[in-house]
């Protein structure tokens, strides 16, 4: 099995070929290609981001005249990076998975715990998504100590989080689903 330059796996050597694991239309695939490489340049973005914000603290602080106001961004910018970085993680099938009890099960066996995995992903990123919301209207009237902005930008990115791991989770529950 070969792979092309965007990752994708093929049988074959004629110009025929037939794609294994792209289910989706074309335009669907590119979209979410855009998307994906949009969260890794917005990731890299806020990694800068919080690097010049720190260092602009520590500077500030060795000059005797601290900035007040970088701790509590330094804060906000974390929190959008961990979760940007959850999501191309989990986009690009980098996560933390540990399959050594499942790949000793049976096939029958081994994709009904595949199923069932990814029906609580599913789950778990539709709760995620929802309590972020919930998280985001309770907290829209607070302001932050040192800047202003709404509190409910530091609970923002969990919607977005929450529902690209559910929707993420769903395709490979259909893809799991079609395999069994």
């Amino acid at each position: 099995m070969r792979r092309t330059p965007l990752g994708s796996r093929f049988r074959g050597n004629d110009n025929h070929t037939r794609f294994r694991g792209n289910d989706e239309p074309s335009l669907l695939r590119h979209l979410i290609g855009g998307f994906d490489r949009a969260a890794a340049v917005f990731a890299c973005a806020l990694t800068v981001a919080l690097l010049v914000c720190v260092l602009l603290g520590v500077m500030t602080r060795g000059l005797g005249n601290p900035f007040i106001w970088t701790d509590e961004l330094s804060r906000f910018l974390m929190v959008w990076l961990a979760v940007f970085g959850w999501i191309v993680a989990s986009r690009k099938r980098l996560h933390v998975r540990i399959r050594f009890i499942q790949d000793q099960l049976a096939l029958p066996a081994h994709r009904a715990v595949e199923l069932g995995i990814q029906v609580a992903v599913t789950l778990f990123g539709a709760l995620i998504g929802a309590y972020g919301v919930a998280l985001v209207i309770k907290n829209h009237d607070l302001e932050a100590t040192s800047l202003p902005l709404s509190m409910a930008w530091m609970y923002a990115p969990l919607v977005l989080a929450g529902w690209v791991t559910a929707a993420q989770a769903a395709h490979e529950l259909w893809r799991a689903w079609r395999r069994a």
